[in-house]
Order: C-alpha cells, then structure tokens, then sequence
C-alpha cells in the first residue's frame, strides 16, 4: 500500500502526552489507517517541507488525510474520529467554533512538558509497531 493512501500522523518525538497519544492511537486503529513519523526525524521533516507546514504555528499533532494537512484541535478530532470505541464520539465537538477549540488544544499544547515532561530523543518503536512509522 502507498503511503499516500494512509492518515498520516505527525508528532513532537520527545513529547511524552504526544507519545501517549500515539500509542493510545495504535491501540484503536482496528483498520490500520494511521502511519507516523516524529516531526524531528527524516521523515517528518521530509514531510513537513512537501506540505510546508509552519512548525512555529504547530508542533505537536498534524494530520495529513488525503494529501490535506489539518493542525490542532481539527487534526485531533478528525483521528479520533477514524478510531473504534466511544473515542470516536469526540468528532461531536467539530461543532464548537475553531477559535474555541484551538484556545483549548493550544493551552494543552504549550503545557505539555511541564505537565507531562519531555524525553531526551525520539522514541524507538518496537519491532512489532515498527512499520506502522515511517
């Protein structure tokens, strides 16, 4: 399968909440639709410079979904969305203004390592989750 056809998760590699995210992600992807890369390693770069995407405005979760980017909460929402489980049900908040949510997702963000700390480099996934990363 191309990676083209695949929702294309980037993230913060050394963030733990995003990391967390990520795992919890693998864990609910019952059609295994999602591939991700760490914006600090090859790939994510190689990514974000193809999508030029500005990481001063966001660098924590990106979605690219059918060769479009969305950032912040609509990134969020739209993967919890393709998820199995009540998590899915998350979508429901679409209906709350982008102002209002990006206010919340961009809060979260920019406590992140303070509340859930920072790793010192990227983590390595296992051999079983190996080729779900780019």
């Amino acid at each position: 399968m191309k990676i083209e056809s695949y929702k294309i998760v980037l993230f913060d590699g050394v963030c733990n909440l995003c990391n967390s995210s990520v795992q919890f992600i693998i864990k609910r992807d019952s059609k295994d639709q999602f591939r991700f890369a760490a914006l600090q390693e090859e790939a994510g770069l190689a990514l974000i410079n193809k999508y030029s995407i500005d990481t001063l405005n966001v660098d924590s979760i990106i979605l690219i979904e059918d060769g479009k980017v969305f950032v912040k909460s609509t990134a969020v929402l739209r993967i919890a969305k393709a998820l199995k489980g009540t998590v899915s049900l998350l979508y429901f908040f679409m209906i709350v203004p982008n102002f209002i949510r990006n206010c919340v997702y961009e809060f979260i963000a920019k406590n992140r390592y303070k509340w859930y700390g920072k790793k010192d480099a990227c983590m390595i996934p296992t051999p079983a989750l190996k080729a779900k990363f780019l």
